[in-house]
């Protein structure tokens, strides 16, 4: 037995109390196998992982035990166990220190936060494993090359050299997966390592650490909110809700045959390739109804519904736009060379229409979502907007085609200003257009566009920060829809939620569409999404058009190797 977790209780001290967020644990992973452990976020998965490495904050209260057993036994520099495993619990931070990084290392959910931004990449690796190895700089070095061909990482020497902005985020994930395998641990915890990637780079990520379960015979526990993602990697699974183990099994059994209500939720709240759906499950659908069954959307309600979109003239119109970045400027800082984000992209929208833009992360989709909004200038093209050429209108003249055109940016703790209460910025454009005869109505607007979208009119006094990744999201719909948009640009809004608060939104979007008769351009990179909320999609690559058509058409029979990538690199596709 590697890890043996045996009645593991985790509580924080808060200003209002003892909260509980792990209780009665109890797991088993034997040596060279991949225990998933599934749940939404707030369920205790990565709580647990930090309570094996010791990383919990100061007011956490822990007890029962975490029993670690090395490979090696000469690994164990803990004397007082007589040479069996290590209560993880009790051992001291002198001892944890060694074992930490060297007999169990971890891959954090976000790579950028986890690396040094002052130092190179290169640095930080050697100086892990000069840390735990007595070795020169110079074997550290080579290590450190070595360890980025493993994780395949082109041009080493680059990378060594580059600090993480410098790098994709498939890349800076290979570097957190290089360095936490830099000496060779028994135990690699993941904890959500493939979070918010686009599809292509979550496959190789997922297809690197399968390999090297096979190559290094490494343990691993592997956390995620996506069952799917679970189903890929792993041999058993464990799903964990509001801190408690509720179900475990072979990950063929708890993917195919759950048992739990929660387990069936999480299972169903993920939209199909193949079909969609009225309306997404939800994790309370499950728990209020057991056998919930979803309805399908029949042939005759797509066709009906689209034979209405196509009889009207088109709200949006680009013609040929381009867009270029510079990515080297000359001494004098005049460009010298130019990166491609859009090439000659033409597209049309309709009213009422939900139309996607699809592709992976660099592809040209927020770049174009920007150029329609105005908020990107277009070095060649026109976007068409109601017959009005956005491109040539004055300032003073768009301000008020902007109240039209809105746009819901994927980070919605970053697009809040988080010394403003949500009342105070869902209120800010209802105030700039001065829109409401008085204070009061404007309040009551704010009140009303809260709990339009899900929360209650008292929510109005909080900070950004006292709401979860979903409730923030829905406090960017509630800003943008306080100016009754016609056009509403959706930028990955929901890459980085549990698949069930995912499936939330996703409901709320749909039900925001029909109230309010919205057009919608909806960007993501999980084609599943795509297939369930769009009428069509413009599938990009590089900047250019690689297709349109409706989802299904392009999804069940690709017809280019790009887009039959994509749908391949979809988890249990």
């Amino acid at each position: 037995m590697l890890l043996e977790i045996k009645d593991l209780n985790i509580q924080f001290e808060t200003p209002h109390g003892m909260v509980q967020a792990v209780e009665g644990l109890t797991l088993q992973m034997q040596a060279g196998e991949i225990l998933g452990l599934v749940g939404e976020s707030g369920s205790g998965k990565s709580v647990t992982a930090l309570s094996i490495m010791q990383l919990l904050p100061a007011t956490a209260h822990i007890s029962g035990e975490i029993l670690f057993a090395p490979k090696n036994e000469h690994n164990n520099t803990d004397s007082s166990t007589g040479g069996g495993p290590l209560d993880l619990v009790k051992l001291p931070a002198a001892t944890m220190r060694n074992i930490r990084g060297s007999r169990i290392a971890m891959i954090f959910q976000e790579p950028m936060s986890a690396l040094n931004p002052v130092f190179r990449c290169g640095k930080q690796i050697t100086e892990a494993i000069r840390l735990h190895q007595k070795i020169t700089a110079a074997e550290a070095r080579d290590q450190t090359y070595a360890l980025f061909e493993k994780v395949k990482l082109a041009d080493p020497a680059r990378i060594f050299q580059a600090y993480p902005n410098q790098l994709s985020g498939g890349q800076k994930q290979r570097v957190m997966i290089a360095m936490a395998l830099s000496c060779k641990p028994d135990l690699l915890l993941a904890d959500e390592p493939t979070t918010a990637l686009d599809v292509t780079v979550q496959r190789s990520i997922l297809d690197l650490l399968i390999e090297l379960k096979t190559s290094e015979n490494l343990s691993m526990l592997f956390i995620s909110h996506d069952l799917g993602v679970i189903g890929e990697i792993a041999d058993y699974a464990g799903v964990m809700s509001e801190g408690q183990l509720v179900e475990t099994g072979a990950v063929e059994q708890v993917l195919k045959n759950p048992q739990h209500p929660y387990t069936k939720g999480l299972v169903a709240c993920r939209p199909s390739l193949k079909q969609k759906v009225h309306r997404l499950a939800t994790i309370s659908d499950f728990l209020q109804q057991p056998e919930f069954k979803t309805s399908p959307v029949s042939e005759i309600e797509i066709k009906q519904r689209r034979k209405d979109i196509y009889a009207r003239s088109p709200i949006l119109e680009t013609r040929d736009l381009s867009v270029q970045y510079p990515v080297r400027r000359h001494f004098w800082g005049s460009p010298s060379r130019w990166h491609q984000a859009l090439d000659n992209v033409s597209l049309e929208v309709f009213p009422g229409e939900i139309f996607g833009l699809a592709g992976e992360s660099g592809c040209g989709k927020t770049t174009l979502g920007k150029v329609i909004s105005r908020l990107h200038p277009a070095h060649d093209g026109t976007v068409w907007f109601r017959k009005l050429n956005l491109n040539v209108l004055p300032e003073a003249s768009f301000r008020t085609v902007r109240r039209e055109i809105q746009m819901v940016f994927q980070d919605p703790y970053a697009s809040l200003n988080p010394r403003m209460t949500i009342g105070d910025a869902v209120l800010e454009p209802i105030a700039a257009y001065k829109l409401g005869a008085s204070r009061r109505q404007r309040a009551d607007k704010v009140a009303e566009l809260l709990e339009t979208v899900g929360l209650e009119a008292d929510h109005a006094r909080r900070f950004p920060r006292a709401f979860s990744g979903g409730q923030r999201q829905r406090i960017c719909l509630a800003r943008a829809l306080a100016l009754q948009p016609k056009l509403l640009v959706c930028d990955e809004i929901v890459s980085a939620l549990d698949v069930s608060v995912q499936a939330t939104i996703l409901n709320l979007l749909l039900d925001l569409q029909e109230k309010f008769g919205l057009t919608l351009i909806f960007i993501s990179h999980d084609l599943s999404i795509i297939r369930q909320m769009c009428d069509r999609v413009m599938v990009m690559n590089q900047g250019k058009v690689e297709a349109i058509g409706h989802p299904e058409a392009l999804f069940e029979h690709p017809q280019t190797p790009y887009i039959r990538s994509l749908v391949e690199s979809i988890p249990g596709y």
